[in-house]
């Protein structure tokens, strides 16, 4: 397994995420799929949308990280690391206390963070 980043926070903790983008709705215009960043729990839509607004979002403020909100979806995504996490969600018996065999990292280009 790749080690983490040094962005990378276990347990980080931020608000639930908005259904929406909050860009598009307000240019009046619709997404694909969301992603919420985990610095300030904005949510923005995603890079297979239009606007790309959760990428512009971190081009603006350097908020290094976000997660997919899309149901059935366990990421998380690094920016500066092109760094995808995939949370394990196999497993009944929940993460270990340190979280190390409930994710897995893997740098990645490739995408619709």
């Amino acid at each position: 397994m790749t080690p983490f980043c040094e962005h990378f926070e276990l347990g980080r903790v931020v608000d639930p995420p908005v259904l929406a983008c909050a860009s598009c709705v307000e240019i009046g215009d619709t997404w694909v799929h969301l992603r919420q960043c985990l610095t300030c729990g904005r949510t923005g839509c995603c890079d297979l949308s239009r606007n790309k607004h959760a990428t512009a979002h971190f081009q603006v403020t350097g908020h290094p990280m976000i997660r997919s909100v899309e149901p059935g979806e366990d990421w998380l995504w690094c920016y500066p690391d092109d760094r995808l996490y995939q949370l394990d969600s196999a497993t009944d018996d929940g993460p270990a206390p340190d979280g190390s065999d409930a994710i897995s990292a893997r740098r990645s280009s490739t995408g619709s963070r």
